[in-house]
């Protein structure tokens, strides 16, 4: 018998997010806590079929795939550690990585420096509302703990501190207990999601099953968002700013602000465009829910509760004034 319950579940106290384990099973114990400090602890795991399902972010860390299962094919089982990564695509940006993760892999010395690595979108500003300070982390998307892989441009992304740390740390260490407890190997494959020409995720796809016990130890298939409560973030360019202000110029200073860089031609020309728009009248569909507002077209309004879903015709300024933030997807 294993002597921990490798299990993410939901208290009174704090949000903890259920694993809906069904074919694979669990034993379980890591408790891992996944809400922000505004969350709702009666909030439930919710499951989509695909990653394109994915609904738009409402207070939970992840949401669960395919009924949490993941897609290894027999095939692709094996007890054999490996690591694998994608080349860097046009833009420079991640794609899947993935391992079959053993002691044989794990690293006996201390994480190095990754600073020098700048994955795509790395804006980064640091905010008193976050903990740690700074947005972003620089994501290893297979964690270090896991195969000893560290400054390697091929398995990091540009990650806010929320997505690492209470997203994908408590699965990583999930998967990294059983392994040292058991010496068995986890199939682990975690996939970066770009919308269209984004340089930064919108999330990640994590997936991992356990081998020698059939999924009994370990099983899970997630998407995790790549958000951070409070910030508002450009999918685009990386630029971020603090939701409750109008855009990012008044959020603070970037690093390549800091370093004399300045900013890039994209984000000035993004940012006239919300200051030439913003006091035009159009209409919006709301979130009253996550207080965010999105273009009628944008494929997250599909997603909206009813409940929560409200029409509104006037300037997007008067939006901002009144606490709500534009949706990172369409950017209306």
């Amino acid at each position: 018998m294993f002597k921990k319950e490798y299990r993410v579940r939901i208290t009174a106290a704090a949000l903890y997010l259920s694993l809906t384990l069904t074919a694979c099973g669990a034993y379980g114990g890591a408790q891992a806590n996944s809400g922000g400090e505004d969350a709702d602890s009666s909030v439930q795991a919710v499951s989509v079929d695909t990653v394109a399902e994915v609904p738009e972010y409402d207070g939970a860390p992840y949401v669960e795939i395919n009924d949490n299962q993941p897609e290894f094919t027999e095939e692709e089982l094996t007890t054999e550690p490996y690591e694998e990564y994608s080349d860097l695509d046009a833009l420079g940006r991640c794609g899947e990585a993935e391992a079959c993760i053993g002691e044989e892999l794990m690293p006996d010395e201390e994480r190095g420096d990754i600073s020098d690595v700048k994955p795509t979108g790395w804006e980064n500003k640091e905010y008193d509302i976050v903990d740690g300070g700074y947005i972003y982390n620089r994501c290893h998307l297979i964690g270090f703990q896991l195969t000893g892989e560290n400054a390697n441009e091929e398995n990091l992304i540009t990650g806010t501190r929320y997505m690492n740390t209470e997203g994908m740390l408590p699965f990583e260490n999930m998967v990294a207990e059983y392994v040292q407890e058991t010496e068995n190997h986890v199939m682990y494959r975690v996939t970066p999601v770009f919308d269209g020409d984004n340089l930064v995720a919108s999330g990640v796809q994590m997936e991992a099953e356990s081998v020698e016990d059939g999924g009994e130890g370990i099983c899970f298939n997630i998407y995790v968002y790549n958000v951070q409560p409070e910030i508002a973030i450009d999918y685009t360019t990386g630029a971020n700013w603090a939701s409750e202000e109008e855009n990012q110029d008044s959020a603070g200073t970037s690093d390549s602000e800091a370093s004399g860089t300045g900013s890039t031609d994209s984000d000035s020309a993004s940012a006239d465009i919300r200051e030439n728009s913003s006091s035009k009248e159009k209409t919006y569909i709301l979130n009253n829910n996550t207080k965010k507002f999105h273009d009628p077209e944008c494929s997250s309004v599909d997603n909206i509760k009813e409940k929560n879903k409200r029409e509104f015709t006037g300037t997007r300024e008067k939006l901002i004034e009144d606490g709500y933030e534009p949706c990172g997807k369409c950017r209306p």
